[in-house]
């Protein structure tokens, strides 16, 4: 058992060892969904006939503005998620509750049996009142919540898929290593094109099962972090 709990103490710190001395390195994106949207030609659904254009004119009948749309269409392209989130939430709940009940019951005359058996109870103890029960309830509760969360934060997020319902799923990372320590920012979800604005970017309440993640990873973060057999007692230990 000790050369079991040795083991396992060795394969989860060998990844922090190999750190030692070096700055946290960055997640590479080879492999990811982000890659191959961006390294992979789409399809295009038809073949727009060629059309010439007058001689005179700047304007081209297979053109649909004259400035052209920059924002994020298909799988590929690139926008903007604007992420401000300024949220605060007080709840406050109190309940009370009090119940009293009390219940006197006697036998003094039955047949005589009462008195019969008092003769053979002990000194002081009598028949006279059979029954006597009283019961007492008190429940008190109350619990408050406070939370405020304010984050201000601007990444790129690439179209990874386009659905056929024509909604867009975007993804976007973003690290940011300063000295030794890795900052991250992670935003996915999906978006309709039509709320993607001019300027080609999204605010993070237009994107649909948003999933964002700000954190970040090395030593400023593992000493902040409890030890492994700290946590392992946590979720162990009864006490």
């Amino acid at each position: 058992m000790r050369s079991l709990m040795v083991a396992v103490l060795a394969v989860s710190g060998c990844g922090k060892l190999e750190q030692v001395g070096r700055a946290p390195e960055f997640t590479g994106l080879e492999g990811t969904d982000q890659h191959y949207a961006m390294y992979s030609a789409a399809l295009p659904e038809d073949v727009p006939a060629g059309t010439a254009s007058d001689g005179s004119s700047l304007w081209t009948g297979g053109t649909d503005s004259l400035f052209g749309d920059r924002r994020a269409a298909q799988r590929g392209d690139i926008l903007t998620v604007v992420i401000e989130i300024d949220d605060s939430a007080s709840i406050s709940n109190s309940t009370g509750r009090s119940r009293n009940g009390k219940i006197n019951g006697g036998v003094t005359d039955l047949l005589g049996i009462p008195q019969k058996l008092d003769g053979a109870l002990p000194d002081g103890a009598s028949m006279a009142d059979a029954v006597n029960m009283d019961s007492s309830s008190t429940f008190k509760g109350q619990g408050s919540v406070a939370r405020k969360e304010k984050l201000t934060l601007r990444v790129a997020a690439t179209v990874v898929e386009e659905l056929p319902n024509g909604v867009l799923r975007i993804e976007g990372q973003q690290e940011v290593r300063v000295n030794f320590e890795m900052r991250e920012l992670i935003v996915t979800g999906y978006v309709r094109p039509n709320d993607i604005s001019r300027q080609n970017e999204i605010t993070y309440d237009k994107i649909a099962g948003a999933r964002i993640a700000y954190g970040g990873r090395g030593q400023i973060t593992d000493v902040q972090q409890p030890t492994y057999g700290q946590q392992v007692a946590d979720i162990v230990m009864p006490f």
